[in-house]
């Protein structure tokens, strides 16, 4: 079945972009309404309203440049900046000397904030501190000396630009950490399922291929040979391989991009017993439910495959006597599949050899599928008494297999 990629944009930022959109009107608004609330005290208030114009069509008009810190250019922040200083500078020409002494709001008022909030999503506490301080010049200008009042407002925008600046860029940290993690582990689900498929099929080809061109001699004995360096090679490569480089944006503009390989879900559930009915034969006997057991499709496909590997190790450790049974057990909450044979056991010790060599039979092919799954499986061997391999899948997964 086709695969498909799936890409994941993280941006822990973007809420704050769509606050300082909102933010800019309502301070524009209330900006204006303060203006039109004392337009009799104003001495030229043609200044101010002329500033109002610019700056109501101004705020509107750039909505979509603090939509996103892509689209948040340094140029719009030059111009937004220089808006907001000219409008507190305009503020001594428009308004009336003893109501700016007396500490007065500046033409602009608190939507001077929002050009300074701009400066720190896009660049950080640094560029947080430049307009902050390039807002405070202008107002110590306007006032003419550095009133208490004054100051303390200066100070007030200028710590919390970059305290929000500096949060930014925590947030911007922790967000490329929790993709990198969400890439490693996709990896390594997927290095896990290949190496599950290829123990299914490439590596039990070569240890055949091994094992009758040593039966046969001659140049067979060669093939043999052969087919055993490339099923060892192989072994590890599945075993040990690398987690490859991660393949997550630094554009911090849009948010982290995660890069996820999925199947296509399915439609309905599937009945396993036609999964398992293959593996009936004369060395194979299978017992199952009268009604229909139904799973997930890519939970029965993993769970008849667990099955699968479990019968391939009875074949090739129990010898081609040995007899193998299958019993499904259907219970309210999950669904229980035992596979046991009557072959001489698993010596104390074999499984963790065998998985130290890179033998993955029972660590990927049977308990890394039921693990994914959101199951279980538990290998019960006593020597010269056979083995039994129970295998448990709860109804609803709770995996990664059938987590989106």
């Amino acid at each position: 079945m086709p695969r498909r990629e799936r890409v994941m944009r993280m941006s822990v930022e973007q809420p704050l972009w769509r606050a300082l959109a909102g933010y800019r009107v309502l301070t524009m608004f209330y900006a204006v309404g303060l203006f039109a609330t004392a337009y009799d005290r104003f001495p030229r208030p043609g200044i101010a309203v002329a500033y109002f114009c610019v700056l109501f069509v101004w705020t509107l008009a750039t909505l979509p440049r603090v939509a996103s810190a892509a689209a948040c250019t340094r140029g719009f922040l030059a111009l937004d900046l220089t808006l907001a200083v000219t409008g507190i500078l305009l503020t001594q020409v428009a308004d009336a000397h003893a109501r700016i002494v007396d500490g007065g709001p500046t033409l602009p008022s608190i939507w001077t904030a929002g050009a300074v909030l701009a400066f720190a999503l896009k660049g950080g506490w640094r560029w947080a501190a430049v307009a902050s301080t390039a807002v405070a010049a202008a107002n110590l200008v306007e006032r003419g000396s550095p009133a208490r009042d004054t100051v303390h407002n200066v100070i007030l925008v200028w710590v919390a630009s970059i305290a929000i600046g500096y949060v930014v860029e925590v947030a911007r940290a922790s967000e490329r950490t929790l993709a990198r993690a969400l890439e490693i582990e996709a990896a390594t689900r997927e290095r896990e399922r290949l190496a599950r498929d290829i123990h299914d099929g490439v590596l039990q080809v070569l240890a055949m291929v091994q094992r009758r061109g040593a039966v046969l001699g001659g140049e067979a004995a060669e093939l043999g040979r052969l087919a055993g360096e490339q099923e060892v090679a192989l072994r590890t490569l599945v075993s040990g391989g690398l987690v490859p480089p991660s393949r997550i944006s630094e554009d911090a503009a849009e948010g982290a991009v995660v890069r996820l390989v999925e199947e296509p879900e399915d439609s309905g559930p599937v009945d396993l017993r036609p999964l398992l009915a293959r593996y009936a034969g004369s060395r194979v006997s299978l017992a199952e439910p009268g009604a229909p057991v139904e799973l997930p499709p890519r939970v029965a496909r993993d769970l008849a495959a667990a099955v699968g590997a479990a019968l391939d190790n009875v074949r090739r450790h129990a010898g081609a006597d040995a007899r193998a049974w299958i019993l499904v057990e259907d219970e309210p909450g999950e669904i229980v599949v035992t596979v046991r044979d009557d072959g001489p056991g698993i010596p104390e010790g074999r499984l963790a050899q065998a998985e130290g060599e890179g033998r993955l039979g029972v660590a990927q092919s049977i308990r890394g599928r039921l693990r994914d799954l959101g199951g279980s499986a538990e290998l019960l061997s006593v020597p010269g008494q056979g083995t039994e391999v129970e295998l448990k899948v709860p109804k609803v997964s709770t995996g990664k297999a059938e987590r989106s």
